[in-house]
């Protein structure tokens, strides 16, 4: 879900393990040159989603890679297929008061532009929890814990180690 931490946390886990990072959204943005509300606003949540798909098939064979991808990924069968195939996929979990409390004041955030974005979260929260779990190797709760405490839990987790030079897998975090 929006607000869970992904870019964070996905920025420092890269770090963590001396690999590379790419988050979806900004992937978009940099190949269209606009920003995210102004996709949704010319083309729709469609035309977005069509998009995050092609980006999420850009990394398939690709090692050693950090994916941070949109809460939305998961509502395509297909991507949810695409997720397992290339990587672990771990499932950055909050509460829909958490996610509100970080997402409030954000206004690069299309789906929570409507009167009520508090309900928005709890509707979506509900709607793509299954498919979150469906899809997750791993999930972390995120809750108030440092970057760094997540972090270690998903190498635990995955039994992931920077000096391990012969680790193929990748992690993709989904929200």
């Amino acid at each position: 879900m929006m607000g869970a931490g992904k870019s964070t946390v996905g920025k420092a886990l890269a770090k963590h393990l001396s690999w590379e990072f790419t988050d979806t959204d900004h992937l978009i943005e940099h190949q269209t040159g606009v920003s995210i509300p102004v996709i949704f606003e010319i083309e729709g949540e469609a035309g977005f989603r069509r998009r995050e798909s092609t980006a999420l098939a850009s990394f398939v064979g690709k090692e050693r890679q950090v994916i941070a991808t949109g809460g939305g990924i998961v509502l395509a069968q297909e991507n949810r297929e695409v997720l397992k195939q290339i990587g672990s996929v771990i499932y950055l979990s909050a509460s829909a008061s958490e996610l509100y409390q970080r997402t409030r004041m954000d206004k690069n955030r299309p789906l929570l532009q409507g009167p009520n974005p508090r309900r928005k979260i709890e509707e979506l929260l509900a709607a793509r929890l299954p498919l979150y779990k469906e899809c997750a190797s791993v999930i972390i709760e995120t809750g108030r814990q440092p970057v760094y405490q997540i972090v270690n839990k998903i190498s635990l987790a995955l039994n992931l180690d920077q000096k391990n030079e012969s680790s193929t897998q990748k992690a993709i975090g989904t929200e």
